[in-house]
């Protein structure tokens, strides 16, 4: 992945404004599958919180996983009820499908969701929504691993929460905490370009969202919460288990296969302080060197062991030949892919081409540094031999970096920005390039209407999910004065 060259997909990151456009700043999702007995209070309470202390519209949506008792009555009723409350049905079960439809389908800029059970202290949910609110981060998470975080539950849970967010961390090198909270934000424009590349639809949608997110170089925004376990949760862990494994591996495998235009969903150069060009220094010249040093000191061991293994079947100058062609190739790959970030299988014959290129510069140095040891010695020693080697090794390593860096994997030039389209399938996921809509600003955003103020209660409908009318240019959005008050707020 390269970003420091990709054009990316989304705009610099800003605070949202105040204003009164009739927009609700914050959509929170709440995903059910028969909870006839908890949707209720967990509305009335979530609703009270955001009336009492948030300072922005909002809407709550019950997102109905095709329950089957009476939750569509109970929804249906609170929707008729509370203005800022909407009522989405669904066919089809999962929590994946759900945030991604509803998700899809809304005007917020700042999309979240919670369990229906409300097992995170509510307190949280400000802090969460309030660095996606600012412009400093593009999604946030609550967690219940953090240092700072009051949790209670019991031995079972807690072990296979921790033994997962570990097989995370060790598999897919996944730096968040907390996986699996049900306490996620994310702002809407980040949204309309990950989730398309989002495939489950299920528990482990979270994970894949987060992981594509944070290899992308979307900033993660982490918030401790005080959590206490559901006893009465209708989760079923060991198939949840396997199904997030099989997740695990998928995302893994598309991963290492570099499947994933992970470079269309940058936020542009220089979003981040650490991107800021600096005088006379080459973008990404840093890392590229730290990822050179660390695949030539591998491939050098690897070549070591090859030189040594070849050299009992035969002489000197075949061994080292040998050696130096098997470990060339994947010295290739392995920069191609962790050093300058080349993902995906295109020019890979014609860089391996120009590596064996390289790595014929690199055989004359380490061949002519053998010959001339030869004719200094008749009889040479083994570890001399090696120490030749090493040596021969360093010059070429440098003259190949130079190579590489100038040669096999130029900076591009993308001039062109382009978007991600995602044809979405359960099994295989495709992907093409299509030419990013033009960024048209839009009104400011409201503050939190007064009580008396209703809202249109019309739902969302299914059409315009499927033909995308809902969609519109994202908000050009400007600073918050924390002075600016609603005249009608009686508060």
């Amino acid at each position: 992945m390269r970003t420091d060259s990709s054009p990316g997909t989304l705009p610099a990151r800003e605070h949202l404004p105040a204003g009164d456009a009739g927009t609700p700043v914050l959509d929170v999702v709440i995903p059910v599958y028969n909870e006839e007995k908890d949707l209720q209070p967990c509305v009335l309470r979530l609703h009270d919180h955001l009336k009492r202390t948030f300072p922005y519209a909002f809407r709550i949506t019950i997102a109905d996983n095709a329950s089957t008792d009476t939750t569509p009555m109970v929804a249906s009723r609170l929707e008729s009820e509370i203005a800022e409350v909407r009522n989405f049905r669904l066919e089809q079960k999962g929590r994946g499908r759900a945030l991604r439809t509803v998700w899809s389908a809304s005007d917020a800029p700042i999309l979240a969701y919670m369990d229906v059970d409300l097992s995170t202290d509510l307190n949280a949910l400000l802090p969460l929504v309030a660095p996606l609110i600012s412009g400093h981060s593009d999604l946030a998470i609550g967690s219940r691993l953090a240092r700072s975080s009051r949790v209670v539950r019991g031995p079972k849970r807690e072990f296979i929460s921790r033994t997962y967010n570990l097989i995370l961390r060790g598999s897919l090198q996944a730096r968040f905490s907390d996986a699996q909270c049900g306490f996620k934000a994310i702002r809407r424009d980040v949204a309309q370009v990950l989730l398309p590349l989002v495939e489950d639809t299920g528990w482990f949608f979270d994970t894949e969202m987060l992981v594509i997110a944070e290899r992308a170089g979307l900033r993660i925004h982490e918030v401790p919460v005080d959590w206490v376990d559901d006893p009465n949760s209708t989760v079923h862990i060991v198939k949840t288990a396997t199904e997030d494994l099989k997740g695990v591996w998928r995302v893994g495998k598309a991963l290492a296969t570099g499947s994933l235009p992970l470079d269309r969903i940058t936020r542009p150069f220089g979003d981040d302080p650490r991107d800021r060009e600096i005088q006379d220094v080459p973008k990404g010249l840093a890392r590229q060197l730290v990822g050179f040093c660390v695949v030539g000191g591998l491939s050098t061991l690897f070549y070591l062991v090859l030189y040594s293994l070849f050299r009992q079947f035969g002489g000197s100058q075949l061994a080292n030949a040998l050696a130096l062609l098997v470990s060339a190739v994947a010295n290739t790959a392995a920069n191609r892919r962790l050093t300058f970030g080349v993902r995906g299988r295109g020019g890979a014959v014609r860089h391996q081409a120009q590596g064996l290129v390289v790595f014929g510069i690199g055989l004359a140095l380490t061949s002519g540094s053998l010959a001339a040891l030869n004719a200094a010695t008749s009889d040479p020693a083994h570890s001399t031999e090696l120490a030749v080697l090493i040596a021969a090794n360093l010059a070429a390593t440098v003259l190949r970096f130079l190579l590489f860096r100038a040669w096999v994997f130029p900076e591009r030039d993308d001039s062109r920005p382009s978007t991600v389209v995602a044809a979405h399938t359960p099994s295989s996921p495709t992907y093409m390039t299509a030419p990013l809509p033009q960024y048209q600003p839009q009104p400011p955003l409201p503050q939190r209407p007064a009580a008396h103020r209703g809202h249109d209660t019309t739902p969302f409908r299914a059409g315009e999910v499927a033909d995308r009318s809902w969609e519109d240019a994202t908000m050009h959005l400007q600073p918050v004065r924390p002075t600016d008050t609603d005249p009608r707020d009686a508060r």
